[in-house]
């Protein structure tokens, strides 16, 4: 069974795939920060390699070894992978040796599974030689071999990468989805699920992992409450203010994205606050602000 809350339409076109026998040598999985691309590419790594009844059974020794990151033919690439902590501080792109690297593991046949899968954590974040060597194996690639790239957005990668893969777009799950999730799943209280399944914008994972760390609600607080005071603040601050976000860009694209989605879904809540549409707030636990800011 597949482990993975929403995203039903991706769900059933890998199951057709299995079916069939047409799974692709390469995906893209696109959305942001926590909307659950990680969890599927897990769960499609499983579900190739799965010895139970029902792929991905997630019993079988092939699903808990995925399940615990101990599967010889099943390897995660990100932005620090295979470095030291002192070294991963400085590096902001994939290099062309960690590429290499999984080229040279993927023309040897799996040594324990069916498929040999290699997930490609923050692929926008490639160097272009590292995207341009990857892109020679895309389009001459091996046999039981699958590649899932994971982005925000596929903008930001190589063209040519992308048209190599098979596009899949991570879409908002419906809150009351995710709360029940939350409930059902990890025995939330039904408050407490109401709130952080409104708070996700759709993304489960953001709402799980809201629930597990009492540190991110209370970071969303503070950078909430700094672009609250920005929008009240004069011209001067505010441009102040941009220059300062927009620099991280280069170095820290999450830092970015998270403030303008703060931002954005504030004048989103008070527009709808103005056309009374009280139940589409996202910030629901802020409703009195709102409603004095929307005056």
């Amino acid at each position: 069974m597949w482990q993975v809350t929403g995203q039903k339409r991706a769900v059933s076109l890998f199951q057709r795939s299995l079916e069939t026998g047409g799974v692709s040598h390469a995906y893209l999985f696109t959305g942001p920060a926590h909307s659950g691309k990680m969890n599927l590419a897990r769960e499609l790594a499983k579900a190739v390699n799965c010895t139970g009844a029902d792929a991905p059974c997630g019993v079988c020794d092939s699903c808990r070894k995925i399940d615990d990151l101990k599967h010889a033919d099943v390897r995660i690439i990100g932005l620090n992978s295979n470095d030291t902590a002192e070294d991963a501080k400085s590096k902001t792109e994939i290099s062309i040796d960690q590429i290499r690297q999984i080229q040279h593991s993927a023309n040897l046949p799996p040594f324990e599974g069916k498929y040999k899968v290699f997930i490609i954590e923050n692929a926008e974040l490639m160097s272009t030689e590292a995207a341009n060597s990857l892109l020679k194996t895309l389009e001459e690639p091996e046999a039981k071999v699958i590649f899932i790239l994971l982005a925000v957005d596929a903008k930001q990668l190589l063209e040519t990468v992308v048209s190599r893969c098979q596009p899949i777009e991570m879409v908002p799950v419906p809150f009351r989805e995710i709360e029940d999730a939350l409930v059902s799943k990890h025995g939330l209280e039904p408050e407490r699920a109401a709130l952080l399944a409104r708070l996700s914008r759709g993304w489960f994972g953001w709402a799980v992992t809201a629930a597990d760390d009492a540190d991110l609600m209370e970071r969303r607080d503070e950078m909430l409450d700094r672009v609250i005071e920005v929008m009240e603040a004069d011209c001067e601050t505010r441009f102040a203010w941009s220059a300062q976000v927009a620099g991280k860009f280069a170095g820290d694209r999450q830092y970015v994205y998270e403030r303008l989605d703060l931002w954005l879904d504030w004048w989103r809540d008070m527009l709808m606050i103005k056309a009374g549409l009280i139940d589409n707030v996202t910030n629901i636990n802020r409703l009195d602000e709102l409603k004095e800011a929307a005056e």
